[in-house]
């Protein structure tokens, strides 16, 4: 956007001018596209990789080298006759073209696109049902290249077009950095087309490389329009703009004086059409702010509830989009100020301006990791789980068994177990109960679910979900697993031990195999979900576990516990 027609309302409140005079005493936004690593950590080692991760800030321009090659793609599915594109992907591989398929949705003429970022049967199984393999592109979407879930996807896709006859190669498409193991893949097997990206931008900051921008391309979007929104937006954060007029500097500024006095909810509050830009901020500022036991929460889908109902660690980002009715969205924001709540509010012209957007987080969130003393730019935390799931499968290939430890309660075909303990004793209501009851001023709960996202599962957790943050008043997320593995699961070992978790895993109704392994994808997906309980665990965290047999029956029946 340009100073003309910025989308920042030029009369926002600045709740909290210390830190963004801070940020101008550090002289962070010149720092920061100078690619001084000395603004975030002063470990030379650390440093080194820091340089190596912030490629995303010439991006706005440097992608528009690469907009012909796209289209000319477009060009060559459309003459293939392709109906479906199935995505594989996971974490920032993923949501940003599933933000994009949500939000601007599939339009007539071009194909459907699927993003399958789960290792989860039955819903593979669904996608697999609704696409034709002839007519299908498979875009195996990876920045390391080696990612577990992509690969087994990939193997699971490639031999399916195998037993239908197929020539598998002209069907997949790679994104990858260079000298990937999937590059090395694509080239072997032949992929229909290979697109590399910059290796210097990190997965959560790729939204406007090929991991985004092809799967919009693919979706029908102008992307070029995109890039050109997200240059305005660059131009807008260049260090010779006054802080006061710089978007991500006060962004970011407001972000973390919230940290500092407790906010560290950040509830995104949007107009219908922009809904689905939560999951890609939840993981670019969770996964980036999440660690050194510290972190920015961002919730979003949430119920309204009445402003005063809301604890004191809620910070309220509402994102607008112009031609919408939104005199209620208005009111309710309007409320929530004259209760004490900051609001900050952001205005959008048109689904274009996501590209503004995208670029306005990316630096607000390099900023306020430069204020909360914390590189933003790495994942520590998040290998931990990785690890934990590949000693598990080790063990199964040798074994033939999934080691998983015995219900401390099985009651109405419910395990139950509590992470904290060694011995529980009385009813699962009971200890359900207590588990939910422990929750304290400033936690958060954490809903992972294992569980295939169908329509009707999705509404009984939101049930669940909606009925927790009635009864406790806490901040509440709901995330499927894996995909929030590469998202909020940084923040849930490395932020502040304030996260109360409950994990749900269900029975699997349909059988997968991985071909070239010895396991399959509901192994596959157990391993993830006992990896990251002992992640959890060895972090000291709070949580319970359940184990469901009949999925949308037995979330009711823990919906009606709740007392």
């Amino acid at each position: 956007m340009s100073k003309k027609t910025s989308q920042v309302p030029a009369k926002t409140v600045l709740h909290f001018r210390p830190e963004q005079q801070d940020l101008v005493e550090m002289n962070a936004v010149a720092r920061v596209w100078g690619k001084d690593a000395s603004l975030w950590k002063a470990d030379p080692a650390v440093q080194r990789t820091i340089r190596q991760r912030l490629g995303w800030l010439t991006l706005p321009v440097s992608m528009k080298e690469s907009v012909t090659e796209m289209n000319d793609f477009l060009g060559d599915v459309r003459k293939f006759g392709v109906q479906d594109v199935v995505l594989l992907g996971m974490g920032g591989s993923s949501l940003c073209p599933e933000v994009l398929r949500l939000v601007f949705g599939n339009k007539s003429g071009f194909p459907r696109l699927h993003v399958l970022d789960t290792t989860d049967p039955m819903t593979i199984a669904d996608v697999r049902k609704k696409t034709t393999l002839k007519k299908t592109l498979f875009l195996v979407a990876s920045k390391s290249g080696d990612t577990i879930e992509v690969t087994s996807l990939f193997r699971y896709f490639w031999d399916e077009c195998e037993k239908e006859g197929l020539t598998p190669s002209q069907q997949f498409i790679a994104i990858t950095d260079p000298g990937t193991p999937l590059e090395t893949l694509a080239k072997d097997r032949g992929f229909r087309k290979i697109f590399v990206t910059p290796t210097d931008v990190g997965d959560r900051f790729s939204a406007l490389t090929f991991f985004g921008l092809v799967p919009g391309v693919l979706l029908g979007l102008d992307v070029k329009k995109i890039l050109d929104r997200a240059e305005r937006m660059a131009d807008l954060c260049a260090p010779d703009v006054p802080p006061e007029d710089n978007p991500a500097l006060r962004l970011a500024a407001w972000w973390v004086a919230g940290v500092e006095t407790g906010r560290d909810k950040m509830t995104l509050v949007t107009s219908p059409k922009l809904s689905g830009f939560g999951l890609w901020a939840e993981q670019l500022v969770a996964e980036s702010t999440g660690k050194e036991g510290t972190g920015i929460l961002p919730v979003h889908s949430e119920k309204p509830r009445s402003p005063s109902k809301y604890p004191k660690d809620r910070l309220f980002i509402c994102l607008t989009l112009k031609g919408d009715k939104n005199t209620l969205l208005e009111q309710r924001m309007t409320a929530l100020e004259k209760e004490g709540h900051p609001v900050w509010r952001i205005f959008l012209d048109d689904l274009y301006d996501l590209g503004a957007e995208f670029f306005r987080w990316e630096m607000a969130t390099a900023l306020a990791g430069s204020l909360m003393g914390i590189n933003p730019f790495d994942e520590p935390n998040v290998s931990e789980t990785k690890n934990n799931t590949l000693k598990i499968l080790a063990n199964f290939e040798k074994t033939g068994i999934l080691s998983e430890p015995q219900p401390m309660i099985n009651e109405k075909g419910i395990g139950f177990w509590d992470f904290t303990k060694t011995k529980i004793s009385g009813t699962l209501d009971r200890n359900w109960g207590h588990a939910l009851s422990s929750g304290k001023r400033g936690d958060y709960i954490a809903l992972m679910a294992y569980t295939p996202s169908r329509p009707d599962i999705q509404r009984a957790l939101e049930k669940l979900k909606d009925k927790i943050e009635a009864v406790t008043g806490l901040a509440v997320t709901l995330g499927y697993g894996p995909r929030f593995l590469h998202s909020t699961g940084q923040l849930h070992k490395g932020g502040g031990a304030n996260g109360l978790f409950i994990q749900i895993t269900t029975d699997d109704s349909v059988v997968l195999e991985i071909p070239k392994v010895s396991y399959g994808f509901s192994a596959l997906k157990r391993a993830q979900a006992l990896g990251d309980v002992e992640a959890l665990k060895n972090h000291h965290r709070r949580g319970v576990r359940v184990h469901l047999t009949n999925t949308v029956k037995d979330l009711g029946t823990l919906t009606r516990m709740i007392q």
